[in-house]
């Protein structure tokens, strides 16, 4: 018994060693790869940063010019026209207009100002004559000041960074005119001793006093970024990686070649009860409501996938789209969804001419071959006419560009209304609508829920419905939970439409068709609003 008891300790005593070792080594090996990861992040994070820089200056530039060569009479309504016009037509650009002696007399947001407004000194100049400002100021506060550029007697101001240029690890920014590197503007959210000019205007990745940092200088302006981070930030925003080798080091990779081959067996699991669902049919629609925002009435209906997994559980369409995406069938979603709406919703819409179906569509259906057919021979023998079938497409489908557009046409041409559903969240200029001819644009709920907030976001909305009404675009706005957010789009001189739980939320077939017929749903609330009493 004692002998038992002696192996058993050792045994325990060896094992616990091995796995502290091995914990350690894993420890240290998992440090390694996430600081050199979180290196490469910010080498890509600057290259990404002062090639997005690059084409702000340029566009800055061109823009400059064309104000410098206006043929129009200083701050005319004529010239504020045009400062419009070019600003409309501008990815990087918020503002341009006109200033004399350190004061703004007119841009194209403000128009003409019957007290102009005076900024402060610029934060630097650069060469080629021109000032940058790091916080001039076309609003009161607590708006946000803006990064601008002025040459002679006009300027502009710069949009923020694009979303998709933003890192979700925590790099913290430094901008800098390599003319004068002391001159440092960004994101700085704690000083940093070594921010120098050997970091801010050389090319090149640094570890310095327990930070990581990258530097990239613009070869045609004067301009350099800089993104840094400390080893602990990297280390804390990538704890996956290094708690994963801590435990493939410690259990010496048994335990993380189970937990691979678990994690592996489910996702192929779902993956097979998805293709199960699809091919028995199994997948259900529900639909919501799409209300002409004035007067209440339905106008139409997004039709929403929904899926029960062979346990029970209902499982997020993000998760089962994006599972199909990736494994090359979420074709046959789409087939499925368009197949089941049109047998649900083919009589209302054959016998109502004003009630449209609005079906998703991915990246992988504009580019598929099969898909313009399919959707020709599903009508067809739905009986139902391609006008009433709207086609909604993310910002993101349109990466490949002339595929989108060239599928675009060929959907309209027969009929289709297209619409570019999220809209905001890739932030689209307006020549990159233009060119996808689309007909309407269905504005992001992140913009709708920022409104009676402090959020930038709400700062954006008024430009988006100002794109849309420059190029005639028909605006719906998603998201829509509360009397308050309705009423914010209700004064809009262009008719706006809605689609959220505040008008009704996704409901199964017999639900929507019995809403239609003009029974009592507590969701549609739109109808029953007296603007008036709406607290404004």
């Amino acid at each position: 018994m004692r002998s038992l008891r002696r192996r058993i300790s050792y045994t325990l005593a060896a094992t616990t060693l091995a796995a502290a070792c091995g914990a350690l080594g894993g420890y240290l090996l998992g440090r390694a790869l996430t600081l050199k990861r979180a290196q490469r992040d910010l080498r890509d994070y600057a290259i990404r940063t002062i090639a997005s820089q690059d084409a702000g200056s340029q566009d800055s530039r061109t823009v400059l010019a064309a104000i410098g060569a206006s043929p129009f009479g200083f701050c005319s309504d004529a010239e504020i026209a045009y400062l419009r016009k070019l600003i409309f037509h501008s990815e990087f650009l918020k503002d341009a207009g006109r200033m004399r002696e350190g004061k703004v007399e007119c841009s194209a947001t403000l128009g003409r100002l019957d007290k102009p407004i005076a900024q402060r000194e610029p934060h630097f100049s650069q060469p080629d004559g021109s000032n940058v400002y790091n916080k001039f100021a076309l609003f009161p506060p607590p708006e946000p000041r803006a990064l601008a550029l002025q040459l002679g007697e006009s300027f502009v101001t710069y949009n923020q960074l694009p979303a998709r240029d933003r890192n979700p690890i925590p790099i913290h920014y430094i901008g800098s005119g390599n003319n004068d590197p002391s001159l440092k503007s960004g994101l700085l959210k704690r000083p940093w001793p070594h921010a120098s000019a050997t970091f801010l205007t050389r090319d090149g990745e640094a570890r310095l006093d327990g930070n990581l940092s990258a530097t990239r200088c613009s070869t045609r302006y004067f301009n350099c970024v800089t993104g840094y981070m400390s080893v602990a930030e990297a280390l804390r925003a990538d704890r996956s990686q290094l708690t994963v080798c801590v435990i493939l080091g410690g259990l010496c990779g048994a335990l993380f070649g189970i937990v691979c081959s678990l994690f592996y067996r489910r996702n192929k699991s779902v993956e097979h009860q998805l293709r199960r669902a699809i091919a028995r049919d199994k997948l259900r629609l529900v639909y919501q409501p799409i209300v002409e925002l004035a007067s209440g009435r339905i106008v139409g209906a997004e039709a929403l996938a929904r899926w029960t997994d062979e346990d029970g559980f209902a499982v997020s369409p993000e998760v089962f789209v994006r599972i199909a995406e990736e494994r090359g069938f979420v074709g046959q979603i789409t087939r499925l969804v368009l197949r089941q709406g049109l047998r649900e919703f083919g009589e209302t819409l054959r016998l109502r001419s004003d009630i449209r179906l609005s079906v998703n569509v991915t990246a992988a259906d504009l580019s598929d071959s099969e898909f313009l057919p399919m959707l020709d021979q599903s009508l067809l023998r739905a009986r139902v006419a391609a006008r009433s079938v709207v086609i909604e497409i993310t910002e993101s489908s349109t990466a490949r560009y002339k595929v989108a557009i060239e599928t675009i046409l060929r959907l309209r041409q027969r009929g289709h209304s297209v619409h570019i559903d999220d809209f905001g969240t890739g932030y689209s200029s307006l020549a990159y609508l233009h060119d996808l001819s689309i007909d309407a644009i269905k504005i992001d709920r992140s913009f709708t829920q920022a409104i009676g907030t402090e959020s930038v976001t709400v700062g954006i909305l008024p430009q988006i419905l100002a794109m849309a009404a420059v190029l005639n675009l028909t605006v719906i706005v998603e998201g829509i939970e509360t009397a308050e957010q309705a009423f914010y789009f209700a004064g809009m001189q262009r008719p706006v439409f809605a689609q959220g739980w505040f008008f009704g939320r996704p409901v199964p077939a017999p639900e929507f068709l019995a809403l239609l017929a003009g029974e009592e749903i507590e969701s549609i609330a739109c109808a029953q609003v007296d603007w008036a009493e709406v607290p404004g």
